[in-house]
């Protein structure tokens, strides 16, 4: 049997007798809160659903990640979840309360107005832990709160509800710093990246096809940041292999291998949209957009394209961000955050990008994420 976070059974239980009070007391309503106001704004969107690992949650959402988690970094990101990519394009959208699943009180105006379920250290390949929750978990935990919406709106208006809302993945950074760091997965992959790239894509496929099923329409997928340019894996390569280095100080056989995840995962969701005509799949690149700031970094505005702006050792990728005032004082000119994430300025580049094309073209497609916000479904 699987287990269940507590907070899945608190959510349950509240929701259940926030759905007899409001029978009793007269006050049902087939009317998402949200809807109204996102209509407002011009937006087909009602809410913003996130699943994914560190580069959609910086711990608030993974139980007892302070205790056991297994990276050597306790800030994975500047300050908090609003400095990551789904929550400024949520920014963007219009939508800023995104609570944390965990986060949550159990209220129907939170679910209504979106939830993320992404947990650190995230995985494709396993099942999870109490430190963290898998792809599957977190699809077992979103199909459980469609079902929840159900109960407290009519059929109808939830699956309109479920149709509007956008759900965002990003998922494979962590299977692949296990693979490259801890060795635990299968030993047969490392010596065939291409079928371990093809696992992990097929895995998100059925993911997409998992929300599909949920009467999900709206679905983005975002592909894995360039981890040889990473401050950690850049210091691993050089203690392990004496380096595989390029100008920019990238470890070019890791990027080799999440390039060929991307290139897989991008090729995936062209499949998909013609398969599911009815919706619309949008794959984002933030690989291509992110070694576009690492070659130019002036362009951008970046000073330090190698040095993690939280973190101790040679390029701050020894021992990451354990505590905040080991930080930097203008992280907005360093690209890297910690061992393996960037900076806040950088994902505001790539929440740029993403949503107009601009300043990075086509770094979502088949369109933008602008695009796919006031498509209609």
């Amino acid at each position: 049997m699987r287990k269940r976070g507590f907070g899945v059974v608190h959510f349950l239980l509240a929701v259940l007798i926030m759905s007899i009070l409001s029978i009793v007391h007269g006050q049902y309503t087939d009317t998402p809160p949200t809807a109204t106001d996102n209509e407002k704004n011009g937006s087909h969107v009602s809410a913003l659903y996130v699943l994914g690992d560190s580069s959609v949650d910086c711990g608030d959402n993974t139980l007892f990640y302070p205790l056991l988690h297994g990276r050597l970094s306790l800030y994975p990101c500047n300050g908090s979840d609003a400095t990551l990519l789904p929550q400024l394009l949520a920014k963007k959208i219009g939508l800023t309360s995104i609570r944390p699943f965990y986060g949550q009180n159990g209220s129907l105006e939170e679910v209504l107005g979106g939830l993320n379920f992404g947990s650190t250290q995230a995985t494709i390949m396993n099942q999870g832990s109490y430190s963290h929750q898998s792809l599957t978990q977190q699809l077992r935990q979103v199909s459980e709160t469609m079902q929840l919406l159900q109960l407290q709106l009519s059929e109808d208006t939830a699956l309109q509800f479920t149709k509007s809302s956008i759900f965002f993945l990003s998922f494979g950074k962590e299977d692949y710093i296990d693979l490259l760091l801890h060795n635990s997965s299968s030993q047969m992959f490392q010596h065939n990246p291409q079928n371990f790239a093809t696992i992990l894509v097929n895995q998100m496929a059925n993911a997409a096809r998992y929300l599909y099923d949920a009467n999900a329409r709206k679905i983005i997928c975002l592909g894995i940041l360039p981890l040889g340019c990473t401050p950690r894996i850049a210091l691993e390569s050089n203690h392990t292999s004496g380096g595989d280095y390029n100008g920019n100080s990238c470890v070019e056989h890791v990027n080799e291998l999440v390039f060929e995840y991307n290139k897989l995962l991008d090729e995936q969701i062209a499949k998909l949209n013609a398969e599911f005509p009815d919706a619309q799949m949008v794959f984002c690149d933030v690989y291509s957009g992110m070694m576009e700031i690492i070659n130019k970094p002036w362009l951008y505005g970046f000073e330090d394209a190698k040095r993690a702006c939280c973190g101790l050792g040679l390029n701050g990728a020894m021992i990451g961000c354990v505590s905040m005032d080991m930080a930097c004082d203008q992280a907005s000119t360093h690209i890297w955050w910690d061992l393996y994430n960037p900076s806040q300025a950088v994902n505001s580049i790539l929440a740029d990008a993403a949503w107009s094309g601009q300043p990075i073209p086509n770094l979502c497609r088949p369109i933008t994420i602008h695009e796919l916000v006031n498509m209609e479904i």
